[in-house]
């Protein structure tokens, strides 16, 4: 017990050392739901990190679409290879404003886990299918995910993380809804800022893997052209590949250095001298300059218009939306098909979102064998 209670306050020492007033300390940690004695060496943000990666749902990222489907080559991101940019990114972030990296890490690793398959548009066709139970929303389900849908654990549902790690991510769902005033901890506002950072650079950088973009269309937008600048200025003689590969590091790197000089002026500008005042306040502190917000604003406005809606993309999307329409439908008109373990929920939950948590379970290419299993059921 002397050693359980010694490495307990060594942890918190060592966050006392080094991490910031205004970062989250696990020792103010609200807990989790059901109690559990502290571990041996393990700090609370440490478990939910340890927990996350080892659950089913975020091994199913590996499979599951980012932005492309898999059947293009294996160069571009899938949601998992994504999802660990960004946890990347955040860290690093994270590191130099002296917040709780074990929390953003964690923080970072499930942001994504409720995401069902086919991206964006496997959530609309869940969205509207789910409309007479509240709908579909992948952040809503990601608390769902480890707070019920887990089963890992003989002592209580889901993984049991810390309420930190739950609020975090209900913020994102809650923001979009026009709920609390209130500001998330400055953790989670660094994890999302690494998130649009990521896909802002990666989802490019897949596009032109793809033949989507040409490097000569990008140079049209003024912040990839600001990191091209800075590339041929170093390197005289570069083929396009190189070129590319240059840029992309550049623009993360233009884009992390002022996400971090900012949120600097504004932690010395606001005083905030602890996590308390830092979701009391109206405001985010974590964000980048005007300019650059403006910027990234427009190369967004850009990959929506070329990349997300390129024909090429919508075309697949469109195919896997109605895969998984005719799945929900199925499914809904006989869930005795379903397994068995979806099919003990059913009193509780109701089929609809029995159905739909099932569905949102699935990898793009399980998604896609079962339809066609489906197709030969109806067709026989």
């Amino acid at each position: 017990m002397k050693d359980l209670v010694s490495t307990y306050e060594t942890n918190n020492d060592r966050e006392s050392l080094l991490l910031a007033p205004y970062a989250m300390h696990s020792v103010d940690s609200e807990g989790r739901e059901y109690h559990e004695t502290m571990h041996p060496y393990r700090s609370p943000y440490q478990r939910d990190r340890d927990r996350i990666v080892h659950s089913s749902a975020y091994r199913r990222l590996a499979h599951k679409t980012q932005v492309f489907t898999g059947d293009k080559g294996d160069y571009h991101r899938s949601r998992l290879t994504h999802t660990l940019e960004v946890a990347s990114i955040a860290r690093t972030i994270g590191r130099v404003l002296r917040l709780n990296e074990d929390l953003i890490e964690a923080l970072a690793l499930m942001r994504d886990i409720g995401h069902p398959p086919f991206g964006h548009s496997g959530e609309n066709v869940l969205d509207k299918c789910t409309a007479d139970c509240g709908g579909f929303n992948h952040n809503r389900h990601a608390v769902r995910i480890v707070t019920e849908l887990e089963d890992r654990y003989p002592e209580f549902p889901g993984l049991n993380l810390s309420k930190e790690i739950l609020s975090g991510q209900s913020s994102r769902f809650n923001a979009k809804q026009g709920g609390s005033p209130r500001q998330p901890l400055l953790e989670v506002q660094v994890v999302d800022a690494a998130d649009s950072i990521a896909y802002d650079a990666h989802d490019a950088d897949d596009a032109l893997e793809l033949g989507l973009l040409d490097l000569d269309q990008l140079l049209t937008i003024p912040l990839w052209c600001e990191a091209a600048d800075r590339v041929k200025r170093q390197y005289t003689s570069l083929n396009p590949e190189q070129l590319r590969r240059g840029v992309i590091r550049q623009l993360l790197d233009i884009l992390v250095t002022d996400l971090v000089d900012s949120t600097k002026k504004s932690l010395v500008a606001t005083q905030v001298h602890s996590a308390i005042e830092v979701v009391a306040r109206s405001e985010r502190i974590v964000k980048p300059t005007a300019e650059i917000f403006e910027q990234q604003t427009q190369l967004e406005k850009y990959l929506f218009k070329q990349v997300y809606r390129h024909p090429t993309v919508l075309a697949e999307r469109s195919l896997a939306g109605e895969a998984l329409q005719k799945m929900f439908l199925r499914f809904s008109q006989h869930p005795e098909e379903l397994p068995k373990k979806s099919r003990e929920r059913i009193d509780r939950d109701g089929v609809s979102r029995v159905v739909c948590d099932f569905l949102a379970g699935m990898t793009d290419r399980f998604a896609l064998e079962e339809a066609g299993i489906l197709r030969g059921k109806e067709s026989s």
